[in-house]
């Protein structure tokens, strides 16, 4: 039998830190400590290490993640010991430390928020974790749901003041708000507990190294938004210009959004498409392309009450400014479509397998979908909605106008501009 050679060592050691410091460290992690050359991280974490820890200590410059290639090629060949807060692996420096080291050593230490589930006693499977570390506090509005147990990682002292002002915000004040501090630490406590809508604004921040943990209970009268696609119209900000309600999920349907993926939204309107694809999935990304700015600030706006501040909005024309975005994994084209060539750019710039929609309801628009269609294949639809109105003393149906739909999904070897 051929012996199995050993596995390669790692160039670095990623050393998981609690807030009980070098006394809550097992062996291998000490081990690893005392033996490194060189000692990276945080000044609070470098602070927590004893003097036998004799490498040499370099504090993380600001901004952190950009500085990452340079520190590890300015110490390449020595023993690197990175410390982390908590499981490095869960939002922590393990994941850029893997896209620039390759391999990696991680010796992980229970996270906030588990010791937070544990003191708290909820199963962390039922819990969502939304970090707040360098992201906008705006996106917790994504996660809010009537029941549900949210683990918020604050970014700061202040951030539980934010969180009980975005609460209330967006109805959910009567949610209990707990806040755990140094967790797992000798300074472990819960400094304060009450529901978002009687949070004392007055408040002195605690501990910067803190979790929130919030029980969500909608207000009485509070809009009620849904986890799929269809969010009411009164969701919206918007001038007339929006994909309504049942078009809107009818929509989001056929463009199917999946994790990672990217939707190019032309002609964004209140950016309602977008805004729902993102909400589909925490790491569904959008682009906005709107020539008009009025418009495009107010996507911005609602992209933010809704909880995808990560919306990216390009204000501009379309195929003009699309060269300059990254390629996309579906398209959907809401307006615009009498522009020269968009319609051909869009498809131009799909990969194989990417989904292209587009929505109209005019007559001129509609002649260059069925053209699309005859020549690229895919469905051509017509989608009608009628709402049931006062008419006198009866009721009858008011009709909208239909919306005629074209959805295709490029295959690997559909030859470009080749007719169907």
């Amino acid at each position: 039998m051929t012996p199995v050679p050993p596995a390669p060592t790692a160039a670095v050691t990623v050393v998981g830190l609690g807030a009980d410091g070098w006394a809550g460290l097992p062996d291998a992690s000490r081990t690893a400590l005392r033996v490194a050359e060189v000692l990276i991280g945080g000044p609070r974490q470098l602070d927590l290490l004893p003097p036998e820890c004799t490498g040499q200590r370099v504090a993380w410059p600001s901004p952190l993640r950009p500085a990452v290639p340079g520190l590890l090629a300015a110490h390449a060949g020595h023993r690197i010991a990175v410390l982390a807060s908590g499981d490095p692996m869960f939002y922590g420096i393990g994941r850029a430390l893997a896209e620039e080291a390759g391999a990696l050593r991680v010796l992980p230490h229970p996270s906030s928020v588990s010791y937070a589930a544990a003191r708290l006693g909820w199963p962390l499977e039922d819990a969502e974790v939304v970090t707040l570390v360098g992201r906008p506090t705006a996106r917790l509005a994504a996660a809010l749901h009537d029941g549900r147990r949210l683990l918020v990682l604050s970014a700061d002292a202040t951030t539980p003041g934010e969180v009980a002002a975005l609460l209330r915000d967006r109805g959910f004040g009567p949610s209990r708000m707990r806040v755990l501090e140094q967790l797992g630490g000798d300074r472990e406590r819960v400094t304060a507990e009450s529901t978002a809508d009687d949070w004392p604004e007055s408040q002195s921040p605690g501990d910067p190294l803190n979790i929130v943990a919030v029980e969500c209970r909608r207000a009485p009268g509070a809009l009620r938004l849904g986890a799929v696609p269809g969010l009411p119209d009164e969701a919206y900000e918007h001038d007339g210009q929006l994909t309504k309600r049942h078009i809107r999920a009818a929509t989001l349907g056929v463009l199917a959004p999946a994790p990672g993926e990217l939707l190019w939204d032309i002609g964004g309107g209140s950016g309602s498409i977008a805004v729902e694809w993102m909400r589909a999935h925490p790491s569904c990304r959008a682009v906005t392309v709107e020539r008009d700015p009025a418009r495009a600030e107010r996507i911005s706006r609602n992209a933010d009450r809704l909880g995808v501040p990560g919306l990216r909005v390009v204000t501009g024309a379309a195929p003009a400014v699309l060269a300059e975005l990254p390629p996309p994994d579906a398209v959907f084209v809401g307006g615009g479509l009498t522009a020269p060539g968009l319609l051909d750019a869009c498809w131009e710039a799909l990969p194989g397998g990417g989904r292209l929609v587009a929505n109209t309801v005019t007559l001129e628009s509609e002649a260059l979908l069925a053209d699309a269609h005859r020549r690229r294949g895919g469905e051509l639809v017509r989608l009608a909605v009628a709402h049931a109105v006062p008419v006198g003393g009866f009721t009858g149906w008011r009709q909208a106008m239909p919306v005629t739909q074209w959805a295709v999904r490029k295959t690997s070897d559909t030859p470009s501009g080749a007719d169907r």
